[in-house]
């Protein structure tokens, strides 16, 4: 995935490109954009990961109509489950405003640092991907035993995405969650 914040600077519009001029208002500036950017980049990782839901849920539809009396139905709807919980958190997770009276001030640095993070995320979803790759396979087969572990592969791989996100703030900012 290429870095959203060289097309979030390239993209600046004239107003934008004043303001990094103005004394007092180019920091604000950068730091909005970097913002931005970071917003960006979680909307591609929630985006991404809504896709990979989705295809557990169309597989399950096709084991409901398949064997309905599967025990592994009930392991993917808990993992759908997670998936839309993290899916949530990452969309609608803190974007490191810091405003007069903030709690805790993020600087350009921390927020770079910030979108790093974030970005270090897609290498878990491609964990994700590698996993469910396995799952309907496993189905046509008529391996169930291994349709389960696979299922608890993804599982195990959504919770540590969920893991590594919500650590974001604390790894980023040295404060707890």
């Amino acid at each position: 995935m290429p870095d959203i914040r060289d097309r979030v600077e390239d993209d600046r519009g004239l107003l934008k490109k004043i303001q990094l001029v103005i004394p007092g208002f180019r920091g604000y500036r950068i730091r909005e954009d970097l913002r931005d950017s970071d917003r960006m980049l979680r909307a591609e990782l929630a985006k991404r990961l809504g896709s990979q839901r989705s295809l557990l849920e169309d597989f399950r539809r096709s084991l409901v109509k398949e064997n309905p009396m599967s025990k592994v139905l009930e392991d993917i709807g808990g993992v759908v489950n997670t998936m839309k919980r993290v899916e949530g958190e990452i969309l609608h997770a803190e974007v490191g405003y810091s405003g007069i009276a903030a709690d805790v001030r993020m600087k350009d640095r921390e927020l770079d640092r910030l979108y790093e993070y974030d970005n270090s995320m897609i290498e878990s979803l491609n964990f994700i991907d590698e996993a469910l790759v396995k799952v309907p396979e496993l189905f046509r087969a008529g391996r169930d035993a291994e349709l389960r572990d696979a299922v608890e592969t993804v599982r195990n791989r959504v919770d540590g995405l969920e893991s590594r996100f919500r650590s974001r703030k604390a790894a980023i900012t040295g404060t707890g969650l």
